[in-house]
């Protein structure tokens, strides 16, 4: 999997800061690093302020579907906002993954508001030896 950096990344904050939170069926994208790390694939999503509970990880075929939604806190009818800079809604991120990876046993982990999925590489896609066999006089002979 080939990860290109995006230029236009502060252009979509801004249309997102625009356009309003989330939605289920119109949500957000949220950061996330992917790197190779021994023999496993691992995927790092930042998903501040998001409780484990409101995190959803899906996997049909080798297509990676992780949504989270980052409700807004309860607060008392005496409050005034004087700023809201955090975005809050739905956030989601598709990535497909390669068929030599091992999709049955994906583990995940959230911790200080990032989640992390390690993804291990497939036995058949490691390297291997192969070895050679040699015959008594070098012929063998087909029946039929």
């Amino acid at each position: 999997m080939l990860m290109r950096t995006d230029p236009f990344r502060e252009l979509d904050r801004l249309a997102q800061q625009l356009m309003g939170p989330g939605t289920w069926s119109r949500p957000s994208a949220m950061a996330m690093d992917a790197y190779r790390e021994g023999d496993e694939y691992v995927v790092a999503f930042d998903l501040p302020g998001v409780t484990a509970d409101a995190i959803d990880i899906d996997v049909e075929r080798n297509m990676l579907t992780v949504k989270a939604e980052r409700r807004p806190v309860a607060k008392s009818d005496d409050v005034q906002m004087e700023l809201s800079e955090r975005p809050l809604g739905v956030f989601s991120r598709q990535i497909v993954l390669a068929d030599t990876l091992d999709t049955e046993h994906i583990q995940a982990d959230y911790d200080a508001g990032v989640l992390t999925l390690r993804i291990p590489i497939a036995e058949r896609a490691k390297p291997r030896k192969i070895s050679i066999g040699v015959g008594s006089d070098g012929r063998k002979e087909i029946s039929g």
